[in-house]
């Protein structure tokens, strides 16, 4: 049984084995009272080892903290408060000892700490119950799409084209030395190659065959960025749906930022309270009012209106044109309107060329979606379906248009108005839990400096 079964069981049950790791030993005159945890679920279960046992005073009673232990006996109801069920033990095994020096001998450290030992935290309290949540998320994002007629589609990993047009690309190359860009036709792909930034502009070629595709996979940025929202290496979830437009675009992200969340709600009580408890105090009402609740749309002008009229002040002065930072958005959502928010129509200067320009010719079929805590949580938009204009917004962003010449294509052969979103897998994890680091969502972060485990 896992110790998750074992505690959800509903009787007494004879002649079990839980396997786990030790958390702590107490030693009394007769007996060792072993805490055990499986990583199943945020509870130890304890388990009573008698001193009559063939290997006590050898192997049980020298058993240290990270020790991994088989457990054989009866599951029985607790006589302790705050447990419902133990294990009455007939023989444990020690798999492996663990040293006395082992880094989780304590019971609180900082994140900044755990960071260290990546290959130990997930065995903390924060860490495994941020992983268990992780992986439910993870699964909520496949039955969503599933449920709503999607297909999963996988993009690749090594590209060149830069998607987002910010040059911030880590380039993949067997050549020993690259002096010149004409190199790169001598290297492996006969061009210069990357990492991908965003699996967009290959699902846009889906869906344009398939109708509703997503992907969920890894991306990179090389960006040289130390703050607690930036990662090297992060996931992606992107969907793009064809004959779609930007107000049916915001309602299904709407919808999947609901469901995910409930779905986290529902099937992460344990964990879900603990987070409430010991990492962000009122994240549970958070939640569950965010569900509940409408979502707003207000157009980027009125919200650059709206931050003026507010009178404070902010570090990056508001003026039409910026980029909206954090403590714009963290405005909008949490002091001004109180709720999720999309922001649509931005300046088509601080967006992508893909996105279909509006009627303007000054703003761009953009929406993001802010969220109340954190600000941004996920970007999308209309995609440019005229070929004209997206060759003219190609040139503008000073991109090569050679390069992009399958993605023309798509406006030559039955063009259709089409759009979707990226959401950084990260920032929902980090949304959901509470965690206020993004370092602290993935089990192995990369980040500048940091790529050891």
């Amino acid at each position: 049984m896992t110790i998750k079964e074992a505690l959800n069981s509903e009787q007494e049950v004879k002649d079990i084995k839980i396997c786990g790791w030790l958390r702590t030993r107490r030693d009394s005159k007769d007996f060792s009272f072993l805490e055990i945890n499986d990583g199943s679920c945020l509870s130890n279960i304890q388990a009573i080892a008698s001193s009559s046992l063939d290997n006590y005073s050898e192997e049980i009673s020298n058993s240290n903290t990270g020790a991994a232990l088989e457990v054989h006996g009866n599951l029985i109801a607790s006589k302790g408060k705050g447990q419902k069920w133990e294990v009455q033990a007939t023989k444990v095994i020690v798999h492996g000892n663990s040293d006395p020096d082992y880094a989780l001998q304590k019971k609180r450290h900082s994140n900044e700490f755990l960071r260290t030992i990546a290959h130990l935290r997930p065995r903390t309290n924060t860490f495994g119950a941020v992983f268990r949540v992780r992986s439910a998320l993870s699964f909520a994002v496949h039955k969503f799409f599933i449920e709503n007629g999607f297909y999963n589609i996988h993009t690749p990993i090594i590209s060149t084209s830069d998607c987002e047009g910010a040059g911030e690309l880590f380039t993949v190359t067997a050549l020993e030395k690259v002096e010149k860009e004409s190199d790169y036709l001598k290297d492996f792909f006969s061009a210069k190659a990357s990492l991908t930034v965003s699996g967009q502009l290959e699902a846009e070629t889906l869906a344009c065959a398939l109708s509703k595709v997503y992907t969920f996979g890894p991306t990179f940025r090389a960006e040289n960025s130390n703050t607690p929202r930036h990662l090297a290496e992060f996931w992606m979830i992107e969907p793009e749906m064809a004959f779609c437009d930007l107000s049916q675009n915001a309602a299904l992200a709407e919808k999947f930022m609901k469901y995910v969340i409930q779905y986290a709600l529902d099937n992460c009580q344990e964990d879900m309270q603990f987070f409430n408890k010991w990492i962000e105090k009122g994240i549970l009402d958070s939640l569950e009012s965010l569900v509940k609740t409408n979502f707003e749309t207000i157009t980027y002008t009125e919200a650059i209106n709206i931050l003026q009229a507010s009178k404070e002040k902010f570090e990056f002065p508001v003026s039409w044109g910026i980029d909206l930072q954090t403590e714009h958005e963290r405005h909008l959502t949490d002091k001004h309107i109180g709720k999720p928010v999309f922001v649509t129509d931005y300046p088509k200067e601080i967006k992508a060329f893909y996105m279909r320009l509006n009627d303007d010719d000054k703003t761009v079929a953009a929406m993001d979606l802010l969220a109340p805590r954190l600000g941004e949580i996920i970007g999308g938009s209309q995609r440019e379906e005229r070929k004209d204009v997206l060759v003219n917004r190609i040139k503008e962003s000073n991109l090569p248009l050679d390069h992009y010449w399958w993605y023309l294509d798509l406006r030559k052969y039955g063009t259709v108005k089409h759009a979707g979103f990226g959401l950084g897998f990260e920032r929902l994890v980090m949304y959901v839990t509470g965690i206020s680091n993004i370092r602290d969502s993935i089990p192995f972060p990369r980040t500048p400096g940091n790529a050891e485990f």
